[in-house]
């Protein structure tokens, strides 16, 4: 399991979509015909609100046991590898900064047709489509990040409530 992490929320950065792209194309140039393709989900994702600096990815693959046999090279790239991690169906990866062991990337790898990609899709457009929303979000955050500032897992269980809540919502409407 991931240690917790100090939770430190920053205004949004333009630049984060950038820096999603290239690891996208990282993990395409290893992965070649596995990977469908990578969506770019959380907060970092979300245009107007804060997010902890570190890049939600959703790689989509044809095959999980074929991307379990690439598991050395998304290493290779810097990722530690940790299976499903409570998620049946997906695999989880997380990159760090060497120099500073700052959370950089998190990949939330499915493959094509998981019910999790549409989740996560949904809730992403979603936010994007409602900025009243968004900006809810971002107060949800600020007040678990206020509770929880040294723990980024009890923020996370903090916010759970209010994102099931949305997603119920953004599923709703992503099926309508």
């Amino acid at each position: 399991m991931p240690p917790p992490f100090k939770v430190e929320l920053f205004p949004h950065d333009p630049r984060w979509s950038e820096r999603a792209g290239a690891e996208g194309d990282a993990l395409a140039a290893i992965l070649g015909s596995t990977l469908l393709t990578v969506h770019h989900v959380g907060s970092t994702a979300i245009p107007g609100i804060s997010a902890k600096p570190i890049l939600d990815l959703l790689p989509v693959v044809t095959n999980l046991s074929e991307l379990d046999r690439r598991k050395s090279a998304i290493e290779a790239l810097g990722y530690e590898w940790w299976g499903e991690y409570g998620l049946p169906g997906r695999r989880y990866c997380t990159k760090v900064d060497l120099d500073t062991g700052r959370r950089l990337v998190q990949l939330h790898c499915y493959v094509d047709g998981s019910s999790e990609i549409e989740r996560h899709l949904a809730f992403r457009d979603y936010l994007r489509e409602r900025p009243e929303i968004a900006r809810a979000y971002d107060e949800e955050k600020a007040r678990c990040q206020s509770l929880h500032p040294d723990d980024s897992h009890a923020y996370s269980d903090c916010k759970d409530a209010w994102i099931k809540k949305i997603e119920a919502e953004a599923m709703a409407r992503y099926r309508s």
